[in-house]
């Protein structure tokens, strides 16, 4: 009897092994032996502080899918913003060099030529432009002569529009999170019931803030519609050029040389020497301008930690006796009521992972967050622009999360402004489909067909061997 049984191991064994051997056959050569191909996409962050290069990369086969382009590696450019180089627009251009050269190793050389690569100045080139608009072309035409001597597919450097700054930021902050569209387990793409975060952006000579709203915007010009994946989205944006970090820090030192003297924002037993050119060369500066000074002239400033001076200085940036629509945030702005969640990134996440990581203080609540700065004897201006500038009360603050990056992606407007150019988000939806290829589906089909198989005869073997003389 068990030899009678053992013996029908072999054909049973055969079968198993033949399947096995279909099934190897069944996967293509390709899965096997190498990844799938990629494609990569290259775009500059020509800030008003510094530049950052960012590699973005994604499935060759899959464009237009969703929450498939991600960061693949980053660089940031040695030195200042490229407005910095006003008077000297050759080292603009040679300021790129290092990161481009990363960018030559970091892409495949095989993939070179087929990578888009994108230059966006963002707000310091905005009023470089405004100031010496011959200055911002030789500017742009100095990057763009060095970008043109690289292997890639150059599609251009310009100088994005405030509007785009902001749309873009909050395009990236929702693609990354998949707040758009989802892919199901079951093969179906569907929008995520918990809709889209809200974005704000603090940077070196704006800031912007952008959220989907449900009405028309009174201010045409604060209203942008899109349609991404099938879905109308009508979003709300606007940027204050004037109002990034570095700007309002100028902005502040001109009302403390004007105001007091002294400057209440710095900590007692700090001065320095304060050259006025550099001071009042900013039209971000020039309702403060002095009609008369010497521009070689320094003078010095100490700094007296009073965070009610502090505070009185920075109110004054932001004026809310007038606004013309049914509300406002400040300037004479429109902004509808604030809705849904927020992201904020860029300054506004430095700032308080500061507060919160080195200095040791919680910043969870708007309270907190002001309990804070006082602690280190300064006002932060993210903390007088949050409250104050847009309106977020301690229960709007609850929905604010300060982050950097989203999974391994940085997030900020270059991810939506290179998704936008490519056109790797459809305006259509995309239709029911498998999450694999049909080569993949007939492995697995395959697999769960061995299974049984393979526990049929593993069972048999077992029990053959239980009843054999030898296993007594």
């Amino acid at each position: 009897m068990a030899g009678k049984a053992l013996s029908l191991l072999p054909p049973l064994l055969l079968a198993a092994a033949g399947l096995a051997g279909l099934l190897l056959l069944c996967v293509p050569t390709r899965d096997i032996r190498e990844p799938p191909a990629l494609k990569y996409g290259i775009v500059l962050d020509a800030g008003s502080s510094h530049t950052s290069m960012f590699i973005y990369k994604w499935p060759a086969d899959k464009e237009n899918d969703t929450g498939i382009v991600g960061q693949h590696s980053s660089c940031d450019v040695r030195g200042g913003g490229i407005s910095s180089y006003a008077d000297n627009p050759s080292g603009a251009g040679q300021s790129l060099v290092e990161c481009l050269n990363q960018a030559l190793r970091d892409v495949p050389k095989e993939r070179h030529a087929g990578t888009p690569l994108y230059l966006g100045a963002t707000a310091g080139m905005r009023l470089l432009n405004l100031t010496s608009p011959e200055a911002s072309a030789n500017v742009l035409a100095a990057a763009t002569q060095t970008l043109t001597q690289y292997p890639f597919d150059f599609r251009g450097a310009r100088i994005l529009s405030a509007q785009d700054e902001g749309v873009f930021g909050w395009v990236t902050a929702n693609y990354l999170l998949e707040n758009f569209i989802k892919y199901g387990w079951v093969g179906q793409w569907f929008r995520p019931r918990k809709g889209t975060l809200g974005a704000m952006d603090l940077g070196g000579a704006s800031t912007q803030i952008t959220f989907e709203t449900a009405s028309p915007a009174e201010d045409p010009a604060n209203e942008v519609q899109l349609r991404l994946y099938g879905q109308h989205y009508r979003v709300y944006t606007h940027s204050f050029l004037c109002y990034g970090r570095d700007q309002v820090l100028w902005r502040l030192l001109a009302s403390a040389l004007q105001t007091h003297g002294f400057h209440p924002c710095w900590p007692k037993g700090y001065s320095t020497h304060v050259l006025l050119q550099e001071v009042y060369e900013s039209p971000c500066t020039a309702a403060q301008r002095p009609q008369t000074f010497n521009r070689s002239a320094k003078v010095s400033l100490s700094g007296s930690s009073d965070p009610a001076l502090c505070r009185g200085l920075i109110s004054e940036l932001f004026n809310f006796s007038s606004c013309r629509f049914s509300r406002c945030s400040f300037n004479g702005i429109f902004q509808p009521p604030l809705a849904g969640k927020f992201i904020a990134f860029s300054a506004f996440f430095y700032t308080v992972d500061f507060l919160r990581t080195v200095m040791g203080l919680p910043v969870a609540t708007l309270q907190q967050l002001e309990a804070a700065v006082v602690t280190i004897c300064n006002q932060t201006w993210s903390e007088q622009l949050l409250c104050r500038g847009y309106g977020f009360d301690e229960r709007a603050f609850g929905g604010v999360t300060f982050q950097k990056k989203a999974g391994d992606t940085a997030v900020g407007w270059a991810l939506g402004y290179m998704l936008n150019l490519t056109n790797l988000i459809p305006a259509d939806p995309p239709g029911l489909r498998k999450g694999t290829d049909f080569s993949s589906w007939v492995v697995l089909l395959l697999l769960f067909a061995a299974m049984p198989l393979a526990a049929s005869v593993l069972l048999l073997h077992r029990a053959c061997s239980a009843k054999s003389p030898s296993a007594i």
